[in-house]
Protein backbone atom coordinates (compact mmCIF):
# COMPACT_ATOMS: atom_id res chain seq x y z
CA UNK A 1 0.00 0.00 0.00
CA UNK A 2 1.20 3.47 -0.93
CA UNK A 3 -0.22 6.64 0.70
CA UNK A 4 -2.24 8.79 -1.69
CA UNK A 5 -2.21 12.58 -1.81
CA UNK A 6 -5.38 12.78 0.30
CA UNK A 7 -3.57 11.04 3.17
CA UNK A 8 -0.79 13.63 3.14
CA UNK A 9 -3.33 16.45 3.01
CA UNK A 10 -4.97 14.90 6.07
CA UNK A 11 -1.67 14.96 7.94
CA UNK A 12 -1.16 18.61 7.01
CA UNK A 13 -4.71 19.45 8.09
CA UNK A 14 -4.19 17.79 11.48
CA UNK A 15 -0.93 19.67 12.01
CA UNK A 16 -2.59 22.97 11.10
CA UNK A 17 -5.52 22.39 13.44
CA UNK A 18 -3.16 21.41 16.28
CA UNK A 19 -1.14 24.58 15.78
CA UNK A 20 -4.28 26.69 15.77
CA UNK A 21 -5.57 24.92 18.88
CA UNK A 22 -2.30 25.59 20.76
CA UNK A 23 -3.07 29.33 20.56
CA UNK A 24 -6.19 28.91 22.69
CA UNK A 25 -5.47 25.81 24.80
CA UNK A 26 -2.54 24.16 26.55
CA UNK A 27 0.11 22.63 24.31
CA UNK A 28 -0.48 19.21 25.88
CA UNK A 29 -4.12 19.28 24.82
CA UNK A 30 -3.24 20.17 21.23
CA UNK A 31 -0.62 17.39 21.18
CA UNK A 32 -3.19 14.86 22.41
CA UNK A 33 -5.68 16.06 19.80
CA UNK A 34 -3.04 15.75 17.07
CA UNK A 35 -2.22 12.22 18.22
CA UNK A 36 -5.87 11.22 18.12
CA UNK A 37 -6.29 12.75 14.64
CA UNK A 38 -3.22 11.00 13.25
CA UNK A 39 -4.31 7.69 14.79
CA UNK A 40 -7.74 7.96 13.23
CA UNK A 41 -6.20 8.92 9.90
CA UNK A 42 -3.83 5.95 10.07
CA UNK A 43 -6.71 3.62 10.92
CA UNK A 44 -8.69 4.96 7.97
CA UNK A 45 -5.62 4.45 5.78
CA UNK A 46 -5.33 0.81 6.85
CA UNK A 47 -9.06 0.14 6.43
CA UNK A 48 -9.01 1.75 2.99
CA UNK A 49 -6.11 -0.49 2.07
CA UNK A 50 -7.60 -3.76 3.30
CA UNK A 51 -11.09 -3.23 1.98
CA UNK A 52 -9.78 -2.22 -1.45
CA UNK A 53 -8.13 -5.59 -2.04
CA UNK A 54 -11.48 -7.18 -2.82
CA UNK A 55 -12.17 -4.60 -5.53
CA UNK A 56 -8.99 -4.95 -7.57
CA UNK A 57 -9.50 -4.50 -11.29
CA UNK A 58 -8.61 -7.38 -13.59
CA UNK A 59 -5.95 -6.60 -16.20
CA UNK A 60 -4.70 -8.82 -19.01
CA UNK A 61 -2.69 -8.52 -22.20
CA UNK A 62 -3.75 -10.17 -25.43
CA UNK A 63 -1.11 -12.62 -26.73
CA UNK A 64 1.54 -10.82 -28.76
CA UNK A 65 2.16 -12.31 -32.19
CA UNK A 66 5.23 -11.74 -34.34
CA UNK A 67 6.20 -8.08 -34.43
CA UNK A 68 7.59 -6.17 -37.41
CA UNK A 69 10.85 -4.26 -37.17
CA UNK A 70 10.59 -0.54 -37.93
CA UNK A 71 6.78 -0.53 -37.68
CA UNK A 72 4.27 0.65 -35.07
CA UNK A 73 2.99 -2.68 -33.75
CA UNK A 74 -0.26 -2.58 -31.73
CA UNK A 75 -0.33 -4.11 -28.24
CA UNK A 76 -3.72 -4.47 -26.55
CA UNK A 77 -4.52 -4.57 -22.83
CA UNK A 78 -7.93 -5.33 -21.32
CA UNK A 79 -9.07 -3.97 -17.96
CA UNK A 80 -12.34 -4.56 -16.09
CA UNK A 81 -13.68 -3.07 -12.84
CA UNK A 82 -15.51 -4.98 -10.09
CA UNK A 83 -18.71 -3.82 -8.39
CA UNK A 84 -17.19 -0.47 -7.38
CA UNK A 85 -15.88 2.39 -9.56
CA UNK A 86 -12.10 2.34 -9.94
CA UNK A 87 -9.35 4.84 -10.64
CA UNK A 88 -6.26 3.06 -11.91
CA UNK A 89 -2.80 3.60 -13.39
CA UNK A 90 -1.47 0.86 -15.66
CA UNK A 91 2.03 0.44 -17.09
CA UNK A 92 3.00 -2.52 -19.24
CA UNK A 93 6.55 -3.79 -18.75
CA UNK A 94 7.69 -3.70 -22.38
CA UNK A 95 11.36 -3.81 -23.50
CA UNK A 96 12.70 -0.38 -22.42
CA UNK A 97 14.97 0.05 -25.44
CA UNK A 98 12.03 0.35 -27.86
CA UNK A 99 9.87 3.44 -28.40
CA UNK A 100 6.20 3.21 -27.36
CA UNK A 101 3.27 5.52 -27.99
CA UNK A 102 1.78 5.48 -24.46
CA UNK A 103 4.15 4.53 -21.62
CA UNK A 104 1.41 4.69 -18.95
CA UNK A 105 -2.39 4.70 -18.86
CA UNK A 106 -4.52 6.59 -16.33
CA UNK A 107 -8.25 5.92 -16.44
CA UNK A 108 -11.47 6.04 -14.46
CA UNK A 109 -13.78 3.03 -14.64
CA UNK A 110 -17.41 2.82 -13.65
CA UNK A 111 -18.66 -0.21 -11.76
CA UNK A 112 -18.31 -3.40 -13.89
CA UNK A 113 -16.99 -1.39 -16.85
CA UNK A 114 -14.54 -2.92 -19.31
CA UNK A 115 -12.05 -1.04 -21.46
CA UNK A 116 -9.52 -1.98 -24.13
CA UNK A 117 -6.23 -0.10 -23.97
CA UNK A 118 -4.06 0.11 -27.07
CA UNK A 119 -0.50 1.28 -27.47
CA UNK A 120 2.10 0.76 -30.18
CA UNK A 121 5.73 -0.26 -29.95
CA UNK A 122 8.33 0.36 -32.65
CA UNK A 123 11.31 -2.04 -32.49
CA UNK A 124 14.48 -0.82 -34.17
CA UNK A 125 16.08 -4.25 -34.63
CA UNK A 126 15.18 -7.89 -35.14
CA UNK A 127 15.68 -10.03 -32.06
CA UNK A 128 13.96 -12.15 -29.43
CA UNK A 129 12.82 -10.07 -26.48
CA UNK A 130 10.53 -10.41 -23.48
CA UNK A 131 7.53 -8.63 -22.05
CA UNK A 132 7.30 -8.83 -18.25
CA UNK A 133 4.23 -8.39 -16.04
CA UNK A 134 1.78 -5.49 -16.01
CA UNK A 135 2.22 -2.95 -13.20
CA UNK A 136 -1.12 -1.74 -11.76
CA UNK A 137 -2.00 0.94 -9.21
CA UNK A 138 -5.56 1.39 -7.97
CA UNK A 139 -6.85 4.15 -5.70
CA UNK A 140 -8.75 3.03 -2.60
CA UNK A 141 -12.43 3.79 -2.07
CA UNK A 142 -11.65 6.63 0.36
CA UNK A 143 -8.76 7.82 -1.86
CA UNK A 144 -6.23 7.47 0.95
CA UNK A 145 -4.32 4.49 -0.44
CA UNK A 146 -2.81 3.32 -3.71
CA UNK A 147 -2.87 -0.45 -4.06
CA UNK A 148 0.19 -1.49 -6.03
CA UNK A 149 0.58 -4.96 -7.60
CA UNK A 150 1.96 -6.70 -10.69
CA UNK A 151 -0.08 -8.92 -12.99
CA UNK A 152 2.07 -11.88 -14.15
CA UNK A 153 2.07 -11.77 -17.96
CA UNK A 154 5.61 -12.67 -19.05
CA UNK A 155 5.93 -13.59 -22.74
CA UNK A 156 8.82 -14.15 -25.13
CA UNK A 157 8.29 -12.30 -28.40
CA UNK A 158 10.08 -12.58 -31.74
CA UNK A 159 10.67 -9.40 -33.72
CA UNK A 160 10.61 -10.29 -37.40
CA UNK A 161 11.29 -8.36 -40.60
CA UNK A 162 8.57 -6.07 -41.94
CA UNK A 163 5.58 -8.44 -41.91
CA UNK A 164 3.17 -5.49 -42.17
CA UNK A 165 4.73 -4.42 -45.46
CA UNK A 166 4.67 -8.00 -46.71
CA UNK A 167 0.94 -8.28 -46.01
CA UNK A 168 0.32 -5.06 -47.95
CA UNK A 169 2.42 -6.36 -50.84
CA UNK A 170 0.53 -9.66 -50.85
CA UNK A 171 -2.79 -7.80 -51.16
CA UNK A 172 -1.39 -5.60 -53.92
CA UNK A 173 -0.14 -8.58 -55.95
CA UNK A 174 -3.44 -10.39 -55.51
CA UNK A 175 -5.37 -7.34 -56.73
CA UNK A 176 -3.13 -7.08 -59.76
CA UNK A 177 -3.73 -10.73 -60.58
CA UNK A 178 -7.51 -10.29 -60.42
CA UNK A 179 -7.38 -7.21 -62.62
CA UNK A 180 -8.79 -4.72 -60.10
CA UNK A 181 -5.58 -2.71 -60.45
CA UNK A 182 -3.90 -1.70 -63.69
CA UNK A 183 -1.21 -4.26 -64.43
CA UNK A 184 2.31 -3.11 -65.06
CA UNK A 185 2.65 -5.37 -68.07
CA UNK A 186 1.37 -4.37 -71.51
CA UNK A 187 -0.85 -6.90 -73.21
CA UNK A 188 0.77 -8.42 -76.23
CA UNK A 189 4.28 -8.34 -74.80
CA UNK A 190 6.05 -11.46 -73.66
CA UNK A 191 6.71 -14.90 -75.07
CA UNK A 192 4.16 -17.15 -73.38
CA UNK A 193 0.63 -17.58 -74.75
CA UNK A 194 -2.10 -16.27 -72.46
CA UNK A 195 -5.41 -16.00 -74.35
CA UNK A 196 -7.24 -15.10 -77.56
CA UNK A 197 -9.54 -12.11 -77.67
CA UNK A 198 -11.25 -9.77 -80.14
CA UNK A 199 -9.11 -7.19 -81.87
CA UNK A 200 -9.22 -3.71 -80.31
CA UNK A 201 -8.12 -0.43 -81.80
CA UNK A 202 -4.44 0.09 -81.11
CA UNK A 203 -3.51 -3.62 -80.92
CA UNK A 204 -0.35 -4.70 -82.72
CA UNK A 205 -1.35 -6.08 -86.11
CA UNK A 206 1.51 -8.57 -85.88
CA UNK A 207 -0.33 -10.30 -83.02
CA UNK A 208 -3.37 -11.20 -85.11
CA UNK A 209 -4.03 -14.94 -85.11
CA UNK A 210 -5.05 -15.56 -88.71
CA UNK A 211 -6.36 -19.10 -88.14
CA UNK A 212 -8.72 -17.92 -85.37
CA UNK A 213 -9.67 -14.88 -87.47
CA UNK A 214 -10.65 -17.11 -90.40
CA UNK A 215 -12.76 -19.37 -88.19
CA UNK A 216 -14.68 -16.52 -86.53
CA UNK A 217 -14.75 -14.14 -89.51
CA UNK A 218 -13.50 -11.27 -87.38
CA UNK A 219 -10.02 -10.14 -86.28
CA UNK A 220 -8.70 -12.12 -83.31
CA UNK A 221 -5.41 -11.32 -81.54
CA UNK A 222 -3.35 -13.55 -79.31
CA UNK A 223 -2.26 -12.12 -75.99
CA UNK A 224 1.19 -13.03 -74.76
CA UNK A 225 2.59 -12.61 -71.27
CA UNK A 226 6.08 -12.83 -69.81
CA UNK A 227 7.36 -16.35 -69.47
CA UNK A 228 6.78 -18.06 -66.14
CA UNK A 229 9.19 -20.45 -64.45
CA UNK A 230 12.07 -18.02 -64.87
CA UNK A 231 14.79 -17.80 -62.23
CA UNK A 232 15.32 -15.00 -59.72
CA UNK A 233 18.34 -15.03 -57.39
CA UNK A 234 18.64 -12.47 -54.58
CA UNK A 235 22.03 -11.97 -52.91
CA UNK A 236 22.07 -9.94 -49.69
CA UNK A 237 25.29 -8.41 -48.38
CA UNK A 238 25.82 -9.18 -44.68
CA UNK A 239 29.14 -7.38 -44.36
CA UNK A 240 30.51 -4.18 -42.84
CA UNK A 241 28.75 -1.63 -45.05
CA UNK A 242 25.35 -3.05 -44.08
CA UNK A 243 25.81 -2.30 -40.38
CA UNK A 244 25.28 1.46 -40.81
CA UNK A 245 22.05 3.04 -39.57
CA UNK A 246 19.71 4.60 -42.13
CA UNK A 247 16.33 6.06 -41.13
CA UNK A 248 16.38 4.31 -37.75
CA UNK A 249 17.26 0.81 -39.01
CA UNK A 250 20.44 -0.90 -40.10
CA UNK A 251 20.99 -1.17 -43.84
CA UNK A 252 20.87 -4.93 -43.40
CA UNK A 253 17.34 -4.74 -41.95
CA UNK A 254 16.19 -2.68 -44.94
CA UNK A 255 17.90 -5.26 -47.15
CA UNK A 256 16.11 -8.16 -45.45
CA UNK A 257 12.75 -6.42 -45.94
CA UNK A 258 13.52 -5.81 -49.63
CA UNK A 259 14.71 -9.40 -50.12
CA UNK A 260 11.51 -10.83 -48.66
CA UNK A 261 9.32 -8.47 -50.71
CA UNK A 262 11.10 -9.41 -53.94
CA UNK A 263 10.96 -13.12 -53.10
CA UNK A 264 7.21 -12.88 -52.47
CA UNK A 265 6.65 -11.06 -55.76
CA UNK A 266 8.78 -13.59 -57.66
CA UNK A 267 6.97 -16.62 -56.27
CA UNK A 268 3.61 -14.91 -56.85
CA UNK A 269 4.57 -14.34 -60.51
CA UNK A 270 5.53 -17.99 -60.98
CA UNK A 271 9.32 -17.65 -60.94
CA UNK A 272 11.83 -19.89 -59.23
CA UNK A 273 13.34 -17.84 -56.39
CA UNK A 274 16.65 -18.45 -54.64
CA UNK A 275 18.21 -16.37 -51.86
CA UNK A 276 21.79 -16.10 -50.62
CA UNK A 277 23.32 -14.11 -47.76
CA UNK A 278 27.06 -13.51 -47.87
CA UNK A 279 30.11 -11.77 -46.45
CA UNK A 280 33.44 -13.50 -47.08
CA UNK A 281 31.51 -16.53 -48.23
CA UNK A 282 27.97 -17.58 -49.03
CA UNK A 283 26.77 -18.18 -45.46
CA UNK A 284 23.10 -18.84 -46.24
CA UNK A 285 21.85 -20.34 -49.50
CA UNK A 286 18.38 -21.47 -50.53
CA UNK A 287 18.44 -22.85 -54.10
CA UNK A 288 15.85 -21.49 -56.55
CA UNK A 289 12.42 -23.08 -56.06
CA UNK A 290 8.86 -21.96 -56.67
CA UNK A 291 6.84 -24.26 -54.41
CA UNK A 292 4.42 -22.75 -51.91
CA UNK A 293 6.65 -23.28 -48.87
CA UNK A 294 9.71 -21.56 -50.39
CA UNK A 295 8.79 -18.12 -49.08
CA UNK A 296 8.24 -19.38 -45.53
CA UNK A 297 11.63 -21.10 -45.62
CA UNK A 298 13.25 -17.86 -46.79
CA UNK A 299 11.52 -15.90 -44.01
CA UNK A 300 12.57 -18.32 -41.28
CA UNK A 301 16.18 -18.44 -42.50
CA UNK A 302 16.59 -14.68 -42.82
CA UNK A 303 14.74 -13.60 -39.66
CA UNK A 304 17.54 -14.38 -37.12
CA UNK A 305 20.49 -13.17 -39.26
CA UNK A 306 22.49 -10.10 -38.22
CA UNK A 307 25.19 -8.15 -40.08
CA UNK A 308 28.87 -8.32 -39.14
CA UNK A 309 32.01 -6.27 -39.73
CA UNK A 310 33.65 -8.52 -42.32
CA UNK A 311 34.45 -7.32 -45.82
CA UNK A 312 32.34 -9.07 -48.49
CA UNK A 313 34.00 -11.23 -51.13
CA UNK A 314 31.86 -10.31 -54.15
CA UNK A 315 33.96 -12.16 -56.68
CA UNK A 316 34.03 -15.41 -54.70
CA UNK A 317 30.28 -15.33 -54.10
CA UNK A 318 29.49 -14.62 -57.76
CA UNK A 319 31.74 -17.53 -58.78
CA UNK A 320 29.76 -19.82 -56.46
CA UNK A 321 26.47 -18.67 -57.98
CA UNK A 322 27.73 -19.12 -61.55
CA UNK A 323 28.90 -22.63 -60.72
CA UNK A 324 25.51 -23.60 -59.25
CA UNK A 325 23.16 -21.74 -61.60
CA UNK A 326 23.59 -22.76 -65.21
CA UNK A 327 20.43 -21.30 -66.73
CA UNK A 328 19.82 -17.60 -67.30
CA UNK A 329 18.57 -15.73 -64.22
CA UNK A 330 17.95 -12.28 -62.85
CA UNK A 331 20.66 -11.88 -60.19
CA UNK A 332 19.83 -9.11 -57.71
CA UNK A 333 22.56 -8.07 -55.29
CA UNK A 334 21.64 -5.78 -52.37
CA UNK A 335 24.70 -3.98 -51.03
CA UNK A 336 26.11 -0.47 -50.68
CA UNK A 337 28.48 1.54 -52.84
CA UNK A 338 30.90 4.19 -51.59
CA UNK A 339 33.09 5.06 -54.57
CA UNK A 340 34.78 3.48 -57.59
CA UNK A 341 37.92 2.47 -55.68
CA UNK A 342 36.12 0.82 -52.78
CA UNK A 343 33.65 -0.89 -55.13
CA UNK A 344 36.12 -2.09 -57.77
CA UNK A 345 35.71 -5.75 -56.78
CA UNK A 346 31.92 -5.41 -57.00
CA UNK A 347 32.19 -3.94 -60.50
CA UNK A 348 34.46 -6.77 -61.64
CA UNK A 349 32.21 -9.44 -60.13
CA UNK A 350 28.98 -8.10 -61.63
CA UNK A 351 30.61 -7.67 -65.05
CA UNK A 352 31.27 -11.43 -65.04
CA UNK A 353 27.51 -12.05 -65.06
CA UNK A 354 26.99 -10.19 -68.35
CA UNK A 355 25.56 -11.24 -70.82
CA UNK A 356 24.74 -14.75 -69.63
CA UNK A 357 22.74 -13.44 -66.68
CA UNK A 358 20.84 -10.22 -66.03
CA UNK A 359 22.52 -8.53 -63.01
CA UNK A 360 20.75 -5.84 -60.96
CA UNK A 361 22.69 -3.89 -58.32
CA UNK A 362 20.44 -2.43 -55.60
CA UNK A 363 21.69 0.15 -53.11
CA UNK A 364 20.05 2.16 -50.32
CA UNK A 365 20.35 5.92 -50.55
CA UNK A 366 20.67 7.72 -47.23
CA UNK A 367 18.08 10.55 -47.06
CA UNK A 368 20.25 12.37 -44.51
CA UNK A 369 23.12 12.65 -47.01
CA UNK A 370 20.65 13.93 -49.64
CA UNK A 371 19.31 16.52 -47.21
CA UNK A 372 22.80 17.79 -46.32
CA UNK A 373 23.82 17.92 -49.98
CA UNK A 374 20.78 19.98 -50.96
CA UNK A 375 20.90 22.52 -48.13
CA UNK A 376 21.14 26.14 -49.23
CA UNK A 377 24.46 27.92 -49.10
CA UNK A 378 25.42 29.05 -45.63
CA UNK A 379 28.14 31.12 -44.05
CA UNK A 380 28.71 28.47 -41.36
CA UNK A 381 32.08 26.84 -42.24
CA UNK A 382 31.18 23.51 -40.62
CA UNK A 383 27.85 23.27 -42.48
CA UNK A 384 29.57 24.19 -45.74
CA UNK A 385 32.15 21.46 -45.16
CA UNK A 386 29.43 18.88 -44.48
CA UNK A 387 27.64 19.89 -47.65
CA UNK A 388 30.82 19.56 -49.70
CA UNK A 389 31.47 16.07 -48.32
CA UNK A 390 27.87 15.00 -49.03
CA UNK A 391 28.05 16.30 -52.60
CA UNK A 392 31.32 14.45 -53.15
CA UNK A 393 29.84 11.19 -51.83
CA UNK A 394 26.84 11.48 -54.13
CA UNK A 395 29.05 12.30 -57.12
CA UNK A 396 31.26 9.27 -56.50
CA UNK A 397 28.23 6.99 -56.16
CA UNK A 398 26.78 8.29 -59.41
CA UNK A 399 30.11 7.74 -61.14
CA UNK A 400 30.16 4.13 -59.96
CA UNK A 401 26.58 3.61 -61.13
CA UNK A 402 27.52 4.88 -64.60
CA UNK A 403 30.40 2.40 -64.81
CA UNK A 404 28.05 -0.43 -63.84
CA UNK A 405 25.51 0.59 -66.46
CA UNK A 406 28.22 0.81 -69.13
CA UNK A 407 29.05 -2.82 -68.36
CA UNK A 408 25.43 -3.87 -68.83
CA UNK A 409 24.49 -4.03 -65.14
CA UNK A 410 21.10 -2.65 -64.12
CA UNK A 411 21.15 -0.24 -61.18
CA UNK A 412 18.50 0.73 -58.63
CA UNK A 413 19.34 3.37 -56.02
CA UNK A 414 16.35 4.14 -53.81
CA UNK A 415 15.79 5.78 -50.40
CA UNK A 416 15.58 3.36 -47.50
CA UNK A 417 11.86 3.78 -46.80
CA UNK A 418 11.01 3.02 -50.47
CA UNK A 419 13.54 0.33 -51.28
CA UNK A 420 11.12 -2.63 -51.04
CA UNK A 421 8.37 -1.00 -53.10
CA UNK A 422 10.74 0.35 -55.76
CA UNK A 423 12.55 -2.98 -56.08
CA UNK A 424 9.30 -4.92 -56.59
CA UNK A 425 8.11 -2.38 -59.18
CA UNK A 426 11.44 -2.62 -61.01
CA UNK A 427 11.18 -6.42 -61.08
CA UNK A 428 7.62 -6.32 -62.41
CA UNK A 429 8.68 -3.93 -65.18
CA UNK A 430 11.52 -6.27 -66.16
CA UNK A 431 9.03 -9.13 -66.27
CA UNK A 432 6.59 -7.12 -68.37
CA UNK A 433 9.30 -6.19 -70.87
CA UNK A 434 10.53 -9.79 -71.05
CA UNK A 435 14.05 -8.78 -69.99
CA UNK A 436 14.63 -12.04 -68.14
Amino acid sequence: MIPASRFYWGLLLGGGLATLMSCFAPVSSSAIALGIWDSLLLLAFLLDGFQGRDQHVTVSRLPINKLSVGRDNPIQLQVAAQTQPARVQIRDTYPPEFAVSTPQFQLQLAAQERQDLLYTINPDRRCQTQWQGIQVRQLGRWQLTWHNWRVPAAQNVLIYPDLVGLRSLSIRLALQNTGTMRKAQTLGQGTEFRELRDYRQGDDLRKINWNATARRSQPIVQVLEPEREQTLIVLLDQGRLMTAQVDGLQRFDWGVNATLSLAMAGIERGDRVGVGVFDKTLNTWLPPERHSTQFLQILERLAPLQPNFQEPDYFGVINQIVAQQTRRALVVILTDIVDHTASSELLTALARLVPRYLPLCVTLRDPQVDAIAHTSDTLDPQAAYHRAVALDLLAQRQGTFRLLQQQGVLVLDAPAHRISEDLVDHYLRLKARDRL
